[in-house]
Formats: C-alpha cells, sequence, structure tokens
C-alpha cells in the first residue's frame, strides 16, 4: 500500500495552520506545518514532501519569496493560499513556480481537489505516447517532461500550456485557442507569463526561442523532431 502524501503548510497564522491539519489528515494525508519560510526550510532539510502549500502575505520573507528562492534547486509542487485577487498577485505567483493558487476563503473540498489534481500529475505513468522536441521528450498521458532521461519539473500551468501545444505539434496555436483549449484557466497575459517561462525551461536561448516559436501576430509554434 503505498504512503500517503506528505504535505508541508506554510502559514503564520496558527489558526488557519490547525485546521488545513486537521482537514488534511482527515483527507488522507501527512502533513507537517512551518510557520514561516525559516522553519520551512529548516523541515525541508529533513524531511521530503510531496507538495507546499503556502500563504502568500507572510511577515518577513512572503511566500512569493520563499517559493522563488527554492525553485532553482526545489522541484517540490506548490500551491498558494493568498488573499489577494488581483490578476497582477496570480502572475506573480506564477513567475515564481506555483503550480496553482486558491483564494481565501475558500471551500475545503476545493483545496482537497486542487491538491489531488497536482499531486496526480507528478504521478509516473507508464508510457504509451511521447512527443520528441531536441533534447525533450514529452509523456502525453502524464504531462511529465524529461530532458535526455532526466526529468525536468514544469508546474501545472506550464504543464496544461505544453500539452496544449503537443496536441498542435508543428501548427500555429493563437492565445484565443490556447484559452478555450485550458476552458479558461489561463487567459491573457498569464499566458504569455507561462511561454515565457516554459521556454526559460527550454531553450538555449530563451530569446531566440528554437522549439518553441513565436509566429509574430498570429500565436505560438512548437516544432517537434
Amino acid at each position: 500500500m503505498s504512503e500517503p502524501a506528505h504535505i508541508l503548510v506554510i502559514d503564520d497564522d496558527e489558526r488557519l495552520r490547525e485546521l488545513l491539519r486537521r482537514f488534511l489528515e482527515e483527507s488522507g494525508f501527512r502533513v507537517t506545518d512551518a510557520n514561516s519560510a525559516a522553519e520551512a526550510r529548516d523541515y525541508m532539510k529533513a524531511m521530503h514532501f510531496d507538495l507546499l502549500v503556502i500563504d502568500v502575505m507572510m511577515p518577513g520573507e512572503t511566500g512569493v519569496e520563499f517559493l522563488a528562492s527554492i525553485r532553482p534547486t526545489e522541484n517540490i509542487p506548490a500551491l498558494f493560499l493568498t488573499a489577494l485577487s488581483e490578476t497582477e498577485n496570480r502572475i506573480e505567483g506564477l513567475e515564481a513556480g506555483a503550480d496553482d493558487y486558491i483564494a481565501k476563503p475558500f471551500e475545503p473540498r476545493e483545496l482537497i481537489l486542487r491538491i489531488s489534481r497536482i499531486l496526480d500529475r507528478q504521478t509516473d505513468i507508464s508510457a504509451s505516447s511521447d512527443i520528441q522536441f531536441g533534447p525533450f521528450s514529452l509523456n502525453l498521458d502524464s504531462n511529465i517532461l524529461t530532458e535526455n532521461g532526466r526529468r525536468i519539473h514544469i508546474t501545472t500551468a506550464e504543464q496544461d500550456l505544453l500539452s496544449c501545444f503537443s496536441q498542435s505539434a508543428n501548427q500555429i496555436v493563437s492565445r484565443d485557442e490556447i484559452a478555450q483549449h485550458l476552458d479558461g484557466r489561463m487567459q491573457g497575459r498569464s499566458i504569455d507569463v507561462a511561454v515565457a517561462r516554459l521556454r526559460t525551461k527550454l531553450e538555449v536561448d530563451p530569446r531566440y526561442p528554437v522549439m518553441l516559436q513565436t509566429v509574430r501576430g498570429k500565436g505560438w509554434m512548437l516544432k517537434t523532431n
């Protein structure tokens, strides 16, 4: 029987941490909680976690600053808890490497669904269909990206976007088509941000993309092998 996913909850609000711990444990997860980014780092040195649930507006080092600082070395998926609903704040979170976000107040059942969705994306599924571009391979069932056999972390938003491009490989995909394909989960500038972030992981020089090319005035095209 597989071990339950281990979630690290990072929030300075003790009451909310306790509520999240109780609800997540009742939903079958293993939970550790930290009251600051510094305490979270200490836990991460000693334990393995499958997912981070991070409050954005923490005193001192914010959740966004914390995630951005660990992303170069840590591929753990992350979900932001935020009281901020403005588009710019959501974009800032995605730019920091978040897989998803949920605005406070939220329904606990929705939080569980979002967490389960992220964890499901991280589960290795036997490859039945892959698409190749340069040194990269994307499994179309699991949306797992590898480079020369080494797994590359991409956020849920980046997985959705790359899946969209892969399903129309070597064809122009417009911004409107992406929004429609993703059922409105990503629109407008959020798409541009996700494309830019994806290029930092796919291209030798993102300023001069080879695999994920811009077709001026029309959209983008993923060039496959």
